[in-house]
């Protein structure tokens, strides 16, 4: 039916055309006269009225009024690329234009020609979209468009509300489009008429359905993870007694083997606490014989010390540890002097720090390196601590003093100093602590550990004085590290530097350092073998990267195991092993059938000659 409306009305449009060129035969001659009765005026009002002479008045009242309007916007609409004539009939003309500016009209922007359509073109649009309702409706032919109103009230979703006058054909389009225009600043006075036109007339509003600018999606309950309290579907299958590469036993056979599997651990569990009992038990009267002790050392080992230290006697009862109380005074006599340290010398090298200090001339790598040296020393006690710990200052400035009584030897600083200082400091003053920590580093093989670069060889040499004591103890781990080429410098020196005061507990040290004392670098080497006995069922990893971490005390396996028994993970590395004062003396005492303190001299004399 759109088809021979468009059809009849260009052949009516057309016909009205050639009857008005009949009537009024043009010539070249005729454009160009001086006017006349039979000139053609070209004015809007004669277009109408030579239309209306020759329009066909019954074919136009059928189908629609002013249908020559409808043939242009139809053509248009069927092909939006097409042109369409821009002659307004309705315009002014140009007197009229000379006479009134304001009038003049300007073209629509294509923001308002989109925002405010023609009312052709709505016609056009209603009369494809519904034919029927266009030809009942007995209203004129200049309809008006829906006009388009842009609401920026709401700056997260502006809405476009599409509003029309008439009811019947605006209820399709009286919607509220969400939308996010691309320039967000346009203004309603874009959409209303140009200075100095005719305002359009004020139509009713309907009221609009207003859509949601993002329809909200409803979401699914979240769900809340909860622990289950007792074992998982998978767990209740799961054998527990038999590797995974192997065929799955029988449920019952299964059951069996995992009750006889636990009743092993509980005698496990049970041996291990009455073990750790009868230590306990064996700590106590150590430590009670220990305090009895007091009175012979009082009277009668440090009044006589030179011939006390001789007799067997009595080196056995040092063996058994120094009384807490008098520890400061056995080190002191025992360590000695021989430097020939006067009491003032610690005064001065500190008042020379000081001076440094305060000009600014102290080296600020050695004063970070003993900042970090400080933070690792003995971190449970929290007396060492920076800015808190009450021994802090006290370990800072015998620290500072020691770096610029070693300058004039061209040495510096060697991080693990901070541990032996803090060593003294917890048994003595600082006076009598700087000298006693001078003189025993000043032993040779401290000495060599603390020289830098320039005992290089001698290093060398206590490494393989070490190696062949291990080789003649324990040849079973001297040739698995040999196998997986762990040299004694990967891990000797950790130990010796510190004096094992990183690795094991505080009281297992005192208590080396009890001996190491009077027995000199020899004990050192032995406390080093004894450790290695104590990890002896853990040394034998297949891996290299595995046994280094071991020996570095960061084995993941016996982490989580101390953590699952809730040890005390402190500053001692290898407290996760269960390496104790009491571990570590059984060994030290099931070697001293085995160590010839003649094996050790030979050693030294084959490696270190000059010695």
């Amino acid at each position: 039916m759109t088809d021979r409306y468009r059809k009849d009305s260009f052949e009516s449009a057309n016909n009205s055309v050639e009857g008005s060129v009949r009537s009024h035969n043009f010539s070249v001659d005729d454009a160009f006269s001086d006017g006349g009765e039979d000139n053609f005026e070209f004015t809007a009002d004669s277009f109408r009225n030579e239309l209306a002479k020759d329009m066909v008045v019954h074919s136009w009242s059928e189908r629609n009024e002013n249908e020559f309007e409808d043939i242009q916007l139809e053509s248009s609409i069927v092909d939006p690329d097409s042109s369409v004539s821009t002659i307004d009939i309705n315009a002014p003309s140009l007197q009229e234009r000379a006479a009134n500016p304001a009038s003049v009209s300007l073209p629509p922007s294509p923001t308002s020609r989109s925002s405010q359509p023609s009312e052709n073109s709505v016609r056009s649009n209603e009369t494809l979209a519904s034919p029927r309702h266009a030809s009942s409706s007995p209203t004129s032919a200049h309809r008006a468009f829906p006009s388009v109103v842009i609401d920026v009230s709401k700056p997260p979703a502006p809405q476009i509300t599409v509003l029309s006058n008439s009811s019947g054909s605006s209820s399709g389009l009286s919607n509220t489009l969400s939308n996010t225009p691309s320039n967000s600043d346009i203004s309603a006075s874009e959409s209303s008429a140009r200075p100095g036109e005719a305002s359009p007339p004020k139509t009713a509003i309907p009221a609009s359905i207003s859509l949601p600018a993002k329809s909200s999606v409803p979401r699914p309950p979240s769900h809340r993870i909860t622990k289950s309290t007792g074992p998982s579907t998978f767990e209740k299958v799961l054998s527990k007694t038999r590797p995974t590469f192997l065929p799955p036993k029988a449920r019952q056979e299964d059951m069996k083997h995992l009750a006889d599997w636990e009743t092993m651990m509980k005698q496990s569990r049970a041996a291990e606490d009455r073990k750790n009992k009868l230590r306990a038990e064996r700590r106590l009267a150590r430590e009670h014989a220990v305090e009895e002790s007091t009175v012979l050392w009082e009277q009668h080992i440090l009044p006589d010390w030179k011939n006390a230290v001789r007799d067997e006697k009595i080196r056995k009862i040092w063996w058994n540890g120094i009384p807490p109380k008098l520890r400061g005074i056995v080190w002191e006599k025992a360590v000695g002097n021989g430097l020939a340290l006067s009491k003032d010398t610690y005064r001065m090298c500190l008042a020379r720090a000081l001076r440094a200090l305060a000009s600014g001339t102290f080296p600020t790598t050695t004063l970070n390196l003993i900042d970090v040296d400080i933070r690792s020393t003995l971190p449970t006690l929290q007396i060492f601590t920076p800015s808190s710990g009450p021994l802090y200052q006290d370990l800072k400035d015998m620290l500072c003093a020691w770096v610029v009584s070693r300058s004039d030897e061209g040495l510096g600083y060697v991080v693990g100093a901070s541990k032996i200082a803090a060593m003294f400091l917890l048994n003595m003053q600082p006076s009598s602590a700087f000298v006693s920590m001078r003189n025993l580093l000043e032993r040779h093989c401290m000495r060599c550990f603390y020289g830098g670069l320039s005992s290089k060889d001698d290093v060398e040499a206590y490494y393989r004085i070490f190696d062949t004591l291990l080789a003649d103890c324990m040849p079973k781990i001297y040739f698995n590290f040999k196998q997986h080429q762990i040299p004694p410098a990967a891990y000797l020196p950790d130990w010796i530097m510190p004096i094992l005061l990183d690795h094991l507990p505080l009281e297992a040290c005192a208590r080396i350092w009890d001996v190491l004392v009077l027995e000199g670098d020899s004990f050192l080497f032995r406390a080093a073998l004894a450790i290695l006995a104590t990890l002896e069922p853990r040394l034998f990893f297949p891996d290299r990267n595995e046994l280094l971490g071991l020996l570095r005390g960061e084995n993941k396996a016996a982490l989580e195991v101390a953590k699952r028994n809730g040890h005390h993970i402190g500053s001692c590395k290898y407290e996760i092993y269960n390496l104790d004062e009491d571990n570590v003396w059984e060994e030290l005492e099931s070697l001293e059938s085995w160590w010839k303190e003649s094996t050790w001299t030979r050693l030294i004399q084959r490696e270190l000659p000059d010695l």
